[in-house]
């Protein structure tokens, strides 16, 4: 599917316009089929639009929260993805409990919680053997080296095609992150990408001759929709007029 792609003028209604969009994929969902399954992503740039969906009225315990990726550190650790989402976002809404499915990162080793957090996911969805199941929303940030979710430029987890959850090595560091043919399944991929820093892992995402495995995120082609939202300094040279 051809992809959306929206210039906003700058960071604040980057911010705005995502979490519209993100919020109005939730109600559709819970419209459609009394739920709504989402995979959050980490980094600075969600953080803010994260605070803002707290803000909303939305039949939270219809909601089911996952993580795109995980540092393999402590749930209170600065670096936590979980401990971001549920500071500005999860512990400020009336969500129950046993609907946050926190990626386990207390394991010894990474392998086998990346093996405890994809049955996590096949026993919710109710999967098995091949079957790859089916979140209604991804969200997704996008590095300087167009690494996104834990998927980094020429590392193994970037061909697993056989599971959905795998671990992830930034410069020798453990993460977990789902996998591309799980992304790949979603409804609805969201990208959101911020700062001039970007561009040029931009350029290289849409352009026709560059390398999947050196630019990783060149990867998510989902069979539902993916939409890209850029602010200004991120997309200035895709030659889309921000508005």
């Amino acid at each position: 599917m051809k992809p959306t792609i929206e210039v906003l003028t700058d960071k604040a209604e980057l911010i705005e316009r995502s979490q519209t969009v993100i919020v109005e994929k939730i109600r559709g969902a819970i419209a459609q089929q009394g739920r709504c399954t989402i995979a959050l992503a980490g980094g600075s740039t969600p953080k803010p639009i994260y605070g803002a969906i707290a803000q909303k009225d939305l039949p939270w315990d219809k909601l089911f929260i996952f993580w795109g990726d995980e540092r393999y550190v402590a749930r209170d650790h600065p670096d936590s993805n979980q401990g971001m989402a549920r500071s500005v976002w999860l512990d400020q809404v009336p969500i129950p409990a046993e609907n946050v499915f926190p990626v386990p990162t207390m394991a010894p080793e990474p392998a086998a919680a990346a093996a405890s957090y994809e049955q996590t996911l096949r026993d919710f969805f109710q999967v098995s053997g091949a079957a790859v199941p089916r979140l209604d929303i991804v969200l997704l940030g996008l590095g300087e080296d167009a690494h996104t979710a834990s998927l980094f430029p020429h590392t193994e987890a970037l061909q697993v095609r056989d599971r959905l959850v795998t671990v992830g090595n930034k410069l020798g560091e453990a993460r977990l992150t789902v996998t591309v043919p799980l992304i790949n399944q979603a409804h609805s991929v969201i990208f959101i990408v911020s700062g001039a820093n970007k561009q040029e892992a931009l350029a290289h995402v849409f352009s026709a001759e560059s390398d999947d495995m050196a630019y990783p995120a060149r990867l998510i082609q989902p069979r539902g929709e993916v939409w890209w939202l850029l602010d200004a300094a991120a997309g200035a040279n895709l030659g889309l007029s921000a508005g």
